[in-house]
């Protein structure tokens, strides 16, 4: 049982250092399919941030309101992860819109420069959030932002084993290992984001994970079409969507 409990806590300080920079212990040893078996508590890291943009949010609205604290809620999100899911979104745009073919939407979505699409698709998720979360009252909009974190990293988990890898993008931020993400760990995940809706009502409860999953799965569809799978980049993209919908679905019943 020590045994098992001392490998679930590097698998969860793995799954920190991937997904964010929130300083953590260093790990002793890394193994290769580390990543991959932290997917489990990939919506117990977003819930971490979450509630760190949910605090800001709160006290954020004490001085300024809505409008600037949702800002400042969505501007901490993406400073604890360094931008790491907004990357992956802009990558995708620019990889699914820009490329004739697999082989060079995959070459697109390796480059670092950002072009049209991407700058597109961040401007426009970092906006649909920021007026989500200002229309709704501060408690409803922190409650929503903590939720939307956890359920969105899931959904990129549920991802990673309901899709292929896509051939050829390895350079993308995450390679799988082998074996993939198992049936145990993607249950663990969602086991993971459920309880924070506790506090949402139903109706926003529904509204927000319809909201979250039409994009979601449309995105994992799209990449599946074009390029044969998921990447690191399109994982992220389907995180962003997820969170977008979310919001948007969550407003839509409270706002």
């Amino acid at each position: 049982m020590r045994v098992w409990l001392i490998v679930q806590l590097k698998l969860l300080v793995c799954a920190v250092q991937f997904l964010t920079r929130i300083p953590t212990p260093s790990l002793s040893e890394f193994q290769e399919d580390w990543i991959t078996r932290a997917a489990r508590y990939f919506p117990l890291v977003g819930q971490i941030i979450g509630a760190v943009c949910a605090v800001v949010l709160l006290l954020a609205a004490e001085v300024w309101g809505g409008w600037i604290a949702a800002t400042l809620a969505i501007a901490t999100g993406v400073a604890l992860t360094g931008a790491f899911h907004e990357d992956g979104l802009a990558d995708t745009a620019d990889g699914l819109g820009g490329g004739q073919t697999a082989a060079r939407r995959l070459e697109i979505m390796k480059d670092s420069r950002v072009g049209t699409y991407g700058v597109v698709a961040l401007v426009l998720a970092l906006a649909l959030k920021v007026l989500a979360l200002g229309g709704l009252s501060t408690t409803a909009a922190a409650l929503a932002l903590f939720a939307a974190h956890g359920w969105a990293r899931a959904a990129a988990v549920v991802a990673m084993r309901l899709t292929p890898y896509a051939l050829r993008g390895e350079a993308g931020k995450w390679k799988p290992a082998p074996q993939g993400v198992r049936s145990g760990e993607v249950l663990c995940a969602l086991a993971l984001a459920i309880w924070p809706l506790i506090f949402l009502p139903s109706g926003a409860i529904v509204a927000g994970l319809i909201g979250g999953a039409f994009p979601a799965v449309l995105l994992g569809l799209i990449a599946r079409r074009l390029i044969g799978g998921h990447t690191g980049d399109v994982l992220g993209g389907i995180e962003q969507v997820f969170e977008v919908g979310f919001l948007l679905g969550v407003a839509a019943i409270l706002t």
